[in-house]
């Protein structure tokens, strides 16, 4: 593993900083939160014309034909931006799940759709009383009927369902251990939605199935299969929410030592103070692990590596190196860093979210654990 960019990976970088620079102030990001849909049609418009939603699809569906590991730098830049919007649902829950699994038919129809920014994909796969990441906390039910399946049953914290247009939703369709994905219709009036009020301002829904009606050949994978494609569904979404947190707190290091250098406190900058310093570099370090963890990861997915182990120390890394930043962050700008007006809220509230998103610190230390024979 090279733990430096390419030229290419560099130019990406630096084209959506300058983008989202100009395109995703705080306002806007304000805005994006207290809006009902939580995103710009025209900015996510834009982004696809920029080539960013089919950025790791193969070429011949329209994408550019790049990888994961060039996915990764991309989000961590919308981390840093707290970009609002159904980026990371359409394209690492929806998009390359059907890339995975999908027949060449289902390819055909459904990326081109999502690559030119027309259709907005999500999953649906946690459930009230979700214990676990495994299959069988999976009991919303599909019942077969006539060449169709009936589905039943209640799904939470789905990302940007009230605006979707397909839904990948995970079933019980045998046993308890044995489930399938399907894609559905989010618009059929058979499922209803509801805005959940988070932290982070971000647009979470519980989402009901109602006797929804999902033709056979919309299963994507094998039926009664489908938690190996989950597994790996989960695996990049982790991996991808690191990228995200990355950013992050990249953006919150470089705000604090900004700050650090600025405020003035007995006719010196705070940032003179050593133990302002140590402060400082005790964030970098965080920030630096995260990022080595995190590409690391990445990079071993885009590669098709067996990565358990690594995705399971990024997450459980970054977890507690987001807390501590923050702490850290918090701590040197002092009540300035706690009120509305200033910026560092969006980033703290962004985080707490994302700590928790597909599974915490701990539960990620258990696998590391399991992965070590332990």
């Amino acid at each position: 593993m090279k733990l430096t960019l390419t030229e290419e990976q560099e130019m990406l970088k630096k084209t959506a900083r300058d983008f989202l620079a100009d395109k995703c102030s705080k306002t806007f990001v304000k805005q994006m939160e207290e809006s009902e849909t939580g995103y710009s049609r025209e900015l996510w418009q834009e982004m696809a014309d920029l080539g960013w939603m089919g950025l790791a699809f193969p070429e011949r569906y329209g994408g550019g034909d790049m990888n994961f590991l060039d996915l990764a730098v991309l989000l961590e830049e919308m981390g840093r931006a707290c970009l609002s919007g159904p980026f990371f649902s359409t394209v690492v829950l929806g998009g390359l799940p059907i890339l995975d699994v999908g027949s060449e038919e289902q390819k055909q129809e459904y990326l081109p759709k999502l690559i030119l920014g027309g259709k907005i994909f999500t999953l649906a796969l946690t459930e009230p009383g979700y214990q676990n990441y495994n299959a069988s906390s999976v009991t919303v039910e599909a019942t077969p009927d006539d060449g169709n399946y009936i589905i039943n049953g209640t799904k939470l914290f789905v990302p940007d369902a009230h605006i979707a247009d397909y839904l990948l939703c995970v079933a019980r369709t045998k046993s308890e251990n044995e489930v399938t994905i399907f894609l559905a219709d989010a618009k059929n009036p058979r499922i209803n939605y509801t805005i959940l009020k988070t932290i982070a301002g971000d647009k979470l829904c519980e989402v009901v199935f109602d006797q929804l009606p999902v033709p056979r050949a919309n299963i994507l994978g094998q039926l009664d299969q489908g938690w190996s494609a989950v597994q790996k569904i989960i695996e990049r979404a982790v991996v991808g929410k690191c990228c995200e947190m990355v950013g992050n707190i990249q953006r919150v290091l470089e705000m604090t030592v900004d700050y650090a250098k600025e405020r003035k406190q007995f006719d010196r900058p705070i940032g003179s103070f050593q133990a302002i310093q140590h402060y400082c570099a005790d964030m970098a370090t965080d920030v630096d692990g995260a990022r080595f963890s995190t590409y690391q990861a990445a990079w071993m997915l885009s590669e098709g590596l067996p990565c358990i182990k690594e995705v399971a120390i990024a997450k459980a890394w970054i977890g507690e190196a987001s807390q501590h930043v923050f702490a850290l962050a918090h701590q040197i700008h002092g009540a300035i860093g706690v009120t509305i007006e200033h910026d560092l809220h969006f980033y703290t509230r962004r985080a707490k979210a994302a700590e928790l998103a597909f599974g915490d610190a701990n539960f990620y230390r258990e696998v590391v654990a399991r992965e070590m024979g332990l």
